[in-house]
Order: structure tokens, then C-alpha cells, then sequence
């Protein structure tokens, strides 16, 4: 394993970070692990060198944290490895039970707390923004946070570019701690952040740990060309309808330099985001040990120029896509609904 640091802090965490959604209760999504499965993959981890693990207040209601506490703490020193949470998704039907209003981020914070077990969290990361609570709330409370012991470090998921500017230059005209990650939807067929969002991090010196590198197993041909889901997970992919030829043409050539390289697709289409600007570590869903392994192997693996043009040639702009996997956010961070353990 290799290590970097988050952005332009001095946060040392491993170049794959292991996204625990993917651990939790079935009834929130057919595909979750659930605690006696997910075991191995939290050791499997850490034995491989990992050392970033990300979660969230809504997985699982919850129970991602729960799990994600649990192991961590049974299987590391709390000082040697990087927690990651969100907050803003529904965690209950109650008038202030989701949203970035200055009492749900704190209520959320202590709630996310007590389900890890843990005394902090390294980074504290917005699920999305919540448009209905005034910006300036929303950054004092994460400030708030920070500055109680709380929270080491903050992060944003689901931003366009002009909100996290907004953001930034609010945190330092107001001397509160600004967002030092970004975590977007960001891979071979999707990279609309490239315009403005990554150029924004280079210059602020904020780090990269996008979910989805691997289209949520597209890129490792998890449909055929007729759209039909070869696996369970890609039965609820929600950006199944958006897919595109130009997109299965990506498909296809991450295959062919895989086998010509004797490796799986996930390793090309992983090393691939390892080599672009900005990138910390994206975030790997794994259902299976050979994931990690893969995404571990991706670390190391070089992709020469010539494969890197030909991975890059089929990608065609996404405009329709941006809007669609904003309105599937706001969906997804509304599936919890109050079953979450407090």
C-alpha cells in the first residue's frame, strides 16, 4: 500500500479508501453485507495496508457506522487509521431529522459518535447541501464541531463547483475551518468534474476521494450491451437508464488493455483515477476479498501514455448525466427515513 496525504493537510491516509456502505442490513439494500459477512473485509483491509475508511449517518440506518465502529475498534489502534462519516441524509421523519441546520449536524455528530464508539471523527463530511438552511449556519455548526473535539477535518460530497467556492471563501472571511475534500461521482465515464470542480481542488489544495470509480461495477461489465444487470448490485444502480454506446465503448476498452496486461478491468479502470490530478483515494465498494485485492493492485499498477489516450478517446460529455445523478442523490440521501439506531 501507498499513502498520501488528504489534500493540502497534513492527514496521512492510504491511496484506496474502503467505502462501508456496502456493509450493513439487507432491508436497506439487497447487495449489503451484513455483520457476520463483513468481517473479513474490514481485516482483509487493514492487513492490506489500508488505513481510510468511509461511511455514513444513513447507510444501512446506521448500521454501517455501527459495524464500522465495531471492527475498527477490535482490529486497530484507533490512532492508525482514518474514519470518515457524513451527515445531511434523512435519519428520521421528524421535522429536524435530516437537512445542515445547525441543531441536526450537532444531534447527527453525537449520534454518529455514539454508533462508532468513538471519541471523534477524522473527517466529517456533508452528504449534499441542503438549500433550505442558510450556507453560513451550515459552516459555523461544522466549525462548531471541529472546535469542540469532535471532528478533526471536513469534507463535502455531491458539490458543484460555484457551491464549494461559496463555501470556501465564506469559511476563511469568517475564520472557521473549511472543507478539505471533495467526494464525488467521478470515473472513465464520467467526468464532468474535470471542467471546474477538480481545477477548484488543485488550486485550494483539496484532495479527491470520489465514490463510484468504478461505475458501481459498469466498468467491470456488470450489464450487457442491452442494458440487462449481470449482477445483484447493478439491478439497482440508479443511473441504469443513462447509460450510453459511448459508455459501453469505455467498457470494452478497459477489457482489452486488462487482458492484455493479465489483469481484472477494476485494476485498469482504478489505476486509471490513481493517476489523475488531485486524486487522495477513491472510494472502493467491496462485496468480495478479490475487490480489495484488486483495488490494492491498482496502486502499483502503471498505465503507459498510450494506454491512458486510448482509456480517455470514447469519453463524450455527460451534461444530461450531471442532472441526473443530482436528482438521484437527493433520492438516494432521502431512502433512510428513520429507522436509524441512535
Amino acid at each position: 500500500m501507498k499513502y498520501t496525504k488528504l489534500g493540502r493537510t497534513g492527514l496521512t491516509v492510504s491511496r484506496i479508501c474502503l467505502g462501508c456502505g456496502s456493509y450493513g442490513v439487507k432491508s436497506w439494500q439487497p447487495w449489503v453485507l451484513e455483520e457476520g459477512e463483513a468481517r473479513e473485509h474490514y481485516a482483509h483491509a487493514l492487513e492490506s495496508g489500508i488505513n481510510f475508511f468511509d461511511t455514513a449517518d444513513m447507510y444501512s440506518n446506521g448500521v454501517s457506522e455501527q459495524i464500522t465502529g465495531r471492527f475498527v475498534r477490535e482490529m486497530a489502534r484507533r490512532e492508525e487509521v482514518v474514519i470518515a462519516t457524513k451527515v445531511g441524509g434523512v435519519m428520521s421523519n421528524a421535522p429536524n431529522g435530516s437537512g445542515l441546520s445547525r441543531k441536526h449536524i450537532i444531534d447527527a455528530c453525537d449520534a454518529s459518535l455514539r454508533r462508532l464508539g468513538m471519541d471523534y471523527i477524522d473527517l466529517y463530511q456533508i452528504h449534499g447541501w441542503d438549500l433550505s438552511t442558510p450556507l453560513e449556519e451550515t459552516l459555523e455548526a461544522l466549525d462548531s464541531v471541529v472546535r469542540a473535539g469532535k471532528v478533526r477535518y471536513l469534507g463535502v460530497s455531491n458539490t458543484s463547483a460555484w457551491m464549494l467556492a461559496k463555501a470556501l471563501f465564506l469559511a476563511r472571511e469568517h475564520g472557521w475551518h473549511r472543507f478539505v475534500s471533495v467526494q464525488n461521482h467521478y470515473n472513465l465515464i464520467y467526468r464532468e468534474d474535470e471542467r471546474e470542480v477538480i481545477p477548484l481542488c488543485l488550486d485550494q489544495g483539496i484532495g479527491l476521494i470520489p465514490w463510484r470509480p468504478l461505475a458501481r461495477g459498469f466498468l467491470t461489465a456488470n450489464r450487457d450491451r442491452s442494458g440487462k444487470a449481470l449482477r445483484l448490485r447493478a439491478q439497482s444502480d440508479p443511473l441504469a437508464q443513462s447509460y450510453r454506446p459511448d459508455d459501453y465503448d469505455m467498457v470494452d476498452v478497459v477489457a482489452e488493455i486488462a487482458a492484455a496486461r493479465g489483469v481484472s478491468p477494476a485494476v485498469v479502470a482504478l489505476a486509471w483515477l490513481l493517476q489523475t490530478p488531485a486524486m487522495t483515494a477513491p472510494i472502493i465498494g467491496a462485496t468480495k476479498r478479490q475487490h480489495i485485492d484488486d483495488a490494492v493492485k491498482a496502486v502499483d499498477f502503471q498505465l503507459t501514455a498510450d494506454e491512458v489516450a486510448r482509456l480517455e478517446a470514447p469519453y463524450q460529455p455527460h451534461e444530461d448525466a450531471l442532472q441526473l445523478i443530482h436528482r438521484n442523490a437527493a433520492r438516494y440521501l432521502n431512502q433512510g427515513a428513520g429507522a436509524a439506531p441512535r
